[in-house]
């Protein structure tokens, strides 16, 4: 009787034994075949996997990152948040989800995902300043300055979670800070004529000119053809009462990039100055109306822009038959 049992036995726990493999194998065929970057093939497996086994949260994870890399995101959300219901403590479907949701642009739920994803590593960079991004995109500055300072403590020479930082700072008018952080940024990497920009515009903000001159001209030297820093110089260098190097400031900026409305309206202040210095010289004021006017084609929305356009463009009378 007992040999009996022990024959009808064997074959029924070596089924599951077999059985119970069955999902690992098709992991592993999923694994080699990402490694060859064959994403189909990977899916194939995966799915298989999940369907053997819907319990197991690796195989719902490497699923939802495999959609993700074939840019099936709603797919790749649905399989994460299956990952992350069976394993709450796993970093990687936690973090990954938050990605998905961040490309899919559902920013509340990704603060969420990565709110759980940095209680899992709390010394995970990457998570705390995926975290501070969300929350800069949704305009909560408060507490994206406190992920960034807590991303920036497990790693200092972050350049860019520095730059976001003074970026934060400075739209909060706190411009020492904004200093401080964009300073902190070109340390851990000086060749960011962006930032050389932002930090030259906290000390416009600051009626620091001279400041702001140097840390433009600095931008320039890295990055010549950088509009926005023509643009910003052009705007010290009025503000220092150098007209002709104001216009020459402006007209750079125009001519990188064409579309700059704030190049072309403080073109138009230039020349406009230039007119009331000598009421004159009329050629200035119609050259600046017509500077505003392509500003104003270019970004409508500059209600100040077209109270300049009215206060000062040339009045005449429309012809009594006017076919308009």
């Amino acid at each position: 009787m007992l040999r009996w049992l022990m024959l009808t036995l064997v074959p029924l726990l070596s089924g599951c034994v077999l059985q119970g493999g069955r999902p690992q194998s098709h992991m592993d065929r999923g694994d080699t075949a990402l490694a060859r970057n064959d994403v189909q093939a990977a899916l194939v497996e995966f799915r298989e996997a999940v369907r053997l086994d819907p319990l197991m949260a690796d195989a719902h994870t490497k699923l939802g990152i495999t959609y993700k890399a074939a840019g099936d995101l709603e797919h790749a959300a649905d399989s994460l948040e299956t990952a992350v219901r069976l394993d709450p403590r796993n970093f990687t479907s936690s973090f990954e989800l938050g990605e998905v949701y961040r490309m899919l642009n559902r920013m509340a739920q990704a603060v969420r995902a990565y709110v759980l994803a940095c209680q899992i590593q709390p010394d995970n960079f990457d998570a705390h300043f995926r975290l501070a991004d969300c929350y800069h995109q949704t305009g909560d500055a408060a507490q994206a300055i406190e992920a960034y300072k807590a991303a920036l403590k497990i790693d200092s020479r972050s350049a860019r979670a520095w730059s976001n930082l003074g970026a934060l700072h400075d739209t909060r008018g706190d411009y020492y800070e904004a200093i401080q952080s964009y300073k902190r940024s070109l340390e851990c990497d000086t060749d960011q004529p962006a930032v050389l920009v932002n930090l030259g515009t906290v000390y416009i903000n600051q009626d620091r000119f001279d400041a702001a001159q140097r840390s433009l001209e600095a931008a320039l030297r890295k990055a010549p053809d950088l509009s926005a820093a023509h643009e910003r110089l052009g705007y010290c260098q009025w503000r220092l009462s150098k007209l002709d190097e104001a216009i020459q400031c402006y007209r750079k900026a125009i001519s990188c990039d064409p579309k700059n409305s704030r190049a072309h309206a403080g073109l138009g202040v230039v020349l406009m100055t230039r007119f009331l210095s000598d009421s004159k010289q009329a050629a200035f004021r119609d050259e600046a109306i017509n500077a505003w006017h392509e500003s104003l084609e270019i970004e409508p929305n500059q209600p100040k822009l077209r109270d300049l356009i009215e206060k000062y463009r040339a009045k005449t009378a429309r012809p009594e038959m006017d076919l308009n």
